[in-house]
């Protein structure tokens, strides 16, 4: 019977208390985030509110790594590995994403980014070696059909002013900022350094140049005095990254970056019912069966019971 036991297959990963918590966690609160960031758009330039959220995330990241007492100092291959993440993901990715939302709904522009699951694994295939599933291809044909109906009715809602395609565009190039930022959080180089000291540094360099570039193109600092914009700084700089961002990027480490990014499932059903809610979206048959598909098929790429990952000590570095 014992061998029974040590023979019998691990759960999947998604049922794993270690793993689901951290996993929805993230999922709810980013799900809320598309929201608030619509909400920042008309009081700043896109690039000052991305600058002032990650300038307090970097001070609260700071804090957090503070507990440990292992200081902060990194040898300068930890600080090339965190300009890097930085750059990508709360430079690149954050001014791509905030420009979507000034053409998309907030909850169109976290369906969109439910692709992140595709760039990470061909990323990691031939980054990290991550093997590809034949149900993960599968899964992803059948979601890039959703997402092309929920297009079509974006394209027909919008006003005849309204730039979806440079919106459309932005959102593919957060994603794939996104996901050039996770591979290289999974990368050996990385998964040496203490993951809060590394996302500290990260996101400090992120504000440094979130800063340089909002001052070389939208001119000096834009200060709002409205009490319900700082409070959404506030709360996407503390809540949004500063809580997220370590529970993600530990799913990173510990599922790849391919299934991680399989949160994007739970995420756009959040975001797009805050966008009924909030923003007056209109749901049509064809916007309800794109969502109803795409998700569908991230869940049937998510059913694979078997990692398709390396494991952590299999990892090779990034040449």
């Amino acid at each position: 019977m014992s061998g029974d036991v040590l023979g019998a297959p691990r759960p999947h990963a998604l049922l794993r208390l270690e793993i689901a918590l951290p996993f929805l966690l993230v999922a709810l609160i980013w799900g809320s985030t598309w929201l608030v960031i619509k909400d920042q758009l008309l009081a700043a330039p896109p690039s000052w509110s991305v600058t002032y959220r990650f300038a307090i995330a970097a001070a609260g990241m700071f804090a957090l790594a503070s507990i440990g007492g292992r200081g902060f100092r990194m040898t300068l291959q930890g600080h090339v590995i965190a300009f890097a993440v930085g750059f990508a993901q709360f430079f690149m990715n954050f001014n791509f994403v905030y420009r979507a939302e000034i053409h998309l709904t907030s909850g169109i522009v976290a369906v969109l980014f439910a692709l992140l699951v595709l760039p990470n694994a061909v990323f990691g295939l031939i980054f990290l070696g991550n093997r590809i599933t034949r149900r993960f291809l599968i899964g992803t044909a059948i979601a890039l059909g959703g997402i092309a109906l929920l297009l079509v009715h974006e394209a027909r809602e919008a006003p005849p002013t309204g730039l979806v395609g440079l919106g459309i565009v932005y959102t593919l190039l957060g994603i794939l900022s996104a996901s050039t930022a996770n591979v290289l959080q999974a990368t050996e180089t990385a998964r040496k350094r203490p993951m809060l000291v590394l996302l500290a540094w990260a996101m400090l360099w992120g504000a440094l140049a979130d800063a340089a570039f909002a001052w070389s193109f939208a001119g000096p600092p834009v200060f709002p005095t409205s009490p319900r914009y700082w409070a959404g700084v506030a709360y996407l700089g503390i809540v949004g990254s500063v809580v997220t961002f370590p529970l993600y990027f530990g799913l990173i480490r510990d599922l790849g970056p391919g299934r991680a990014a399989y949160n994007g499932v739970l995420v756009p059903v959040v975001a797009m019912l805050l966008s009924t809610i909030f923003e007056g979206y209109r749901w049509s048959w064809l916007a309800a069966a794109g969502g109803a598909v795409a998700m569908i098929g991230l869940i049937v790429a998510l059913r694979s019971r078997h990692a398709p990952y390396p494991r952590a000590s299999a990892i090779k570095p990034m040449r």
